[in-house]
């Protein structure tokens, strides 16, 4: 191509065995894949050729820049005798294109160059392309004439540092002839990561480590290599050797689990497996508990699947009791076949669930209690106790009483959780001395046990005839009630009372009077009859009622007591009058207000209730005030103007408001209620005399007072 002195601008393009023309970097782009195919299989030798159309190539423009003096090159196929190139040269620049143009006079012309046949033609501008598609366009080339090639494959360990030599290129395999010498031209596999991790110097063919390998994250590199002065290319394969340079690692540090304590012996649990990324002897060869396993409660099992992960279970290895051990806090490690070996561990938390295994059993199998026939109902008499050691409802214990075999006529009950036995009935010790009762114990397992033991209840006789009290109220429809004007020592009830039992043994009862602040006492003549009177006055507003108990205890041994316990109610009297909160409210209207225009409104309060407390309102006739101006309303006490206000004759009004409840006999009480009317210019100014007649003496000083009007 030397001494050629056309120069190609911008762009050419190349038609090559057929119709379909290709661009120059369309030529590129085939012949790269053509070269990168070539790294992995032996290319056929003068059967090379262009299967792409330039339809299917998405087509990027690219361009070469030459110096003036060289001829635009020729894209080569490997069919030399036919293979027809066709340069087009830009016309954008009619400068740089000169050259050509002066050579080849017409559009279209043909030249023989290295015995090729070459056609020159002109296209529109584009940019200039890259030198490096030269370079590719005589790899191609030269791949293309490679009829046979070199395997050179090296081993290194990953881990080596950087720099670390691999090996040479031009290194000779035992059995085989050398390879051809370099320099080398080196076509990396697509994907192979040859540039980013290794160095590869291409005049002494030497391979070294440019980052630290990882088998884990790369296992291999390939690359052809292109000798400069041969036909033939060498095929490199570069394997990297594992090493124990990973533990073991389980996918969580903490794994939890749960078996229920019945499990059977050699049941087994799946446990996530430890995985190892490096290969065969460096992977997961053994798993060990290391501690936690209290009485050797578990075993571990493993097996290694097609994936080469050695898989955990982990097997019940005697019988579990939650009773006894209620958790297990196994750690676990995998070991790898590494010298030394590599380690990874995993805390499995075993938590043992509980099955009602276990009944509730009593402190004691026969309880002895007393109770006094007198016994109130709900009296406690004693409580049983059982425990189970099971877990939540398994454990928890409910209490009954067996009816079939026992106190038929529900004189007892049982608390059913605390087992507290007490009174369901009035006992008689003359009926019946002792009561012997089965009491039972059932946890709430889903199939429930239950245990049963006996209780003796011995019944003591007692003074068991308590007083009786009755009470008649003397107010006028016999309920408990009192007005608030009653006097001191007037009466509000009769009480009697009474015992049943013997006269000589139980006649004296004492009665006694509790609440009521002194305001209330009790008095007697017998011992039987007794009257409640007042003993201090009584007001309503301060105390409307009070709870009173009146209690009768005998003299017998025990005394036994009885109460009455009572409301009495204080009624109303008309002793309150309305009160107003200020003895004189301040209001303001103005003068222009129509009649029926809100003024003020008054609230009183009257502390009775009923119809002594219900207020209404009316104002005081007082002329001399004008309070003729206003009215009010009778119920709600809002007062409003009944005519118009004059400002001019009255600024100031003053009415006097009543407010009288509806008791008999009714209170009021009044109050006053300042109304100041703001003045507006409703008046024009008149002279008091609509004509004026004056004498002035000719003599008069000015300044002198002439007139006044």
């Amino acid at each position: 191509m030397q001494g050629c002195s056309a120069m190609l601008c911008e762009q050419y393009t190349s038609k090559v065995e057929g119709d379909h023309h290709l661009c120059c970097w369309c030529h590129h782009r085939h012949h790269v894949a053509q070269a990168r195919a070539a790294a992995t299989k032996t290319p056929s030798t003068d059967d090379i050729t262009l299967r792409r159309s330039h339809r299917s190539l998405s087509h990027q423009r690219a361009s070469v820049d030459f110096n003036q003096n060289e001829m635009p090159l020729p894209v080569f196929s490997s069919s030399f005798s036919q293979m027809k190139s066709t340069v087009i040269i830009p016309s954008r620049n009619e400068n740089r294109c000169k050259n050509v143009d002066s050579q080849y006079k017409n559009d279209r012309k043909t030249r023989r160059l290295w015995g090729l046949q070459t056609t020159f033609k002109k296209l529109p501008p584009c940019r200039t392309p890259p030198l490096l598609s030269v370079v590719f366009f005589v790899i191609v080339f030269m791949v293309s004439r490679v009829s046979c090639e070199y395997v050179r494959e090296f081993e290194v360990s990953e881990g080596v540092p950087t720099g670390y030599k691999i090996g040479n290129i031009g290194g000779k395999n035992p059995g085989q002839s050398a390879p051809p010498p370099p320099p080398y031209l080196i076509v990396p596999v697509p994907g192979s990561a040859v540039d980013s991790d290794l160095r590869i110097e291409q005049d002494t063919g030497e391979i070294k480590t440019k980052v630290v390998l990882d088998r884990e994250l790369r296992a291999s590199y390939s690359l052809v290599a292109i000798p400069h002065n041969s036909g033939e290319n060498i095929r490199v394969l570069i394997k990297v050797r594992d090493e124990n340079d990973n533990a073991p690692e389980f996918p969580s540090a903490v794994m939890n689990i749960e078996f229920p304590e019945n499990t059977p012996r050699d049941v087994k649990r799946t446990l996530a497996p430890a995985r190892d990324k490096d290969l065969g002897i460096y992977n997961t060869q053994r798993y060990q508990i290391v501690s936690g396993n209290v009485n050797n409660a578990f075993r571990l099992s493993s097996h290694r699947e097609k994936d080469n992960v050695l898989y955990l279970d982990l097997q019940i290895n005697g019988f579990l009791d939650r009773e006894t051990t209620a958790f297990y806090s196994l750690v676990i490690e995998a070991w790898d076949g590494g010298s030394p070996p590599l380690k990874g561990s995993m805390t499995v938390n075993i938590t043992i669930q509980d099955v009602n295994d276990n009944q509730p059993i009593f402190n004691q199998s026969r309880y002895f209690a007393t109770v006094p026939e007198n016994a109130t109902i709900g009296t406690s008499v004693l409580q049983v106790l059982a425990t189970d050691t099971d877990a939540k409802d398994n454990g928890k214990i409910t209490y009954s009483i067996n009816r079939r075999q026992s106190d038929r006529d529900n004189m007892f009950q049982i608390d059913p959780k605390s087992g507290v036995i007490s009174v369901n009935r009035p006992l008689d010790f003359e009926t019946r001395e002792v009561h012997e009762l089965v009491v039972v114990a059932r946890d709430n397992g889903d199939q429930p046990l239950e245990t049963t033991a006996f209780v003796s209840i011995r019944v003591i006789d007692v003074n068991d005839n308590q007083p009786t009290i009755n009470l008649i109220f003397l107010s006028d429809d016999a309920t408990p009630k009192i007005s608030e004007d009653a006097q001191p020592g007037e009466f509000v009830a009769r009480i009697s009372v009474n015992d049943p039992d013997s006269k000589e043994e139980y006649s004296n009862v004492n009665v006694t009077l509790e609440g009521g602040e002194g305001h209330f006492g009790l008095t007697t003549q017998d011992n039987i009859i007794y009257l409640m009177i007042i003993e201090r006055p009584l007001d309503r507003e301060l105390r409307p009622n009070y709870t009173l108990i009146v209690i009768a205890t005998d003299q017998g041994s025990p005394p036994l007591h009885a109460s009455r316990e009572f409301d009495l109610q204080v009624t109303d009297t008309n002793d309150n009058a309305p009160e107003f909160d200020q003895t004189v409210y301040y209001a303001y209207v103005l003068e222009e207000q129509h009649p029926g225009s809100s003024v003020f409104l008054l609230s009183a309060l009257d502390r009775d209730e009923g119809n002594n407390s219900v207020i209404t309102y009316s104002i005081r006739d007082t002329p001399e005030t004008h309070s003729n101006w206003f009215q009010i309303d009778s119920r709600t006490g809002l007062i409003t103007t009944r005519t118009l206000v004059d400002c001019e004759t009255e600024p100031v009004p003053q009415i006097t408001v009543i407010a009288t409840d509806s008791g008999t006999p009714q209170l009021s009480s009044s109050t006053t209620v300042k109304v100041t009317i703001r003045d507006v210019n409703d008046n024009e100014p008149i002279f008091d005399q609509s004509f004026y007649n004056v004498s002035v003496k000719e003599s008069e000083e000015i300044g002198n007072c002439v007139l006044k009007v």
